[in-house]
């Protein structure tokens, strides 16, 4: 995997997880499962190994992490409630 492919999975990721936030805030919870489902395809091709990365290379994977962790805090934010009210899908 060279260096910009590396860029365009984390932007893909965070492009996805951007979607999923979305979806999230409308209640599309068929839509964020689908979202979710090509999300960890993408991740799961990352397991090939991913080179460090320096430079503006690094702070740019940087900003697109803080940006797909945000998301993440949102859809949580937004979904633990949702879940919470569904017998046997709280979360631990």
């Amino acid at each position: 995997m060279t260096s910009s492919e590396v860029l365009s999975m984390y932007e893909n990721i965070a492009g996805l997880t951007n979607q999923m936030a979305a979806a999230a805030r409308m209640g599309d919870w068929n839509g964020l499962s689908k979202l979710e489902g090509q999300c960890a395809d993408q991740a799961r091709a990352s397991e090939t190994g991913v080179p460090a990365l320096s430079g503006a290379q690094r702070l740019r994977k940087i900003d697109l992490l803080k940006q797909i962790l945000a998301n993440d805090r949102e859809i949580r934010d937004i979904a633990d409630p949702w879940m919470n009210q569904i017998p046997g899908m709280a979360r631990q």
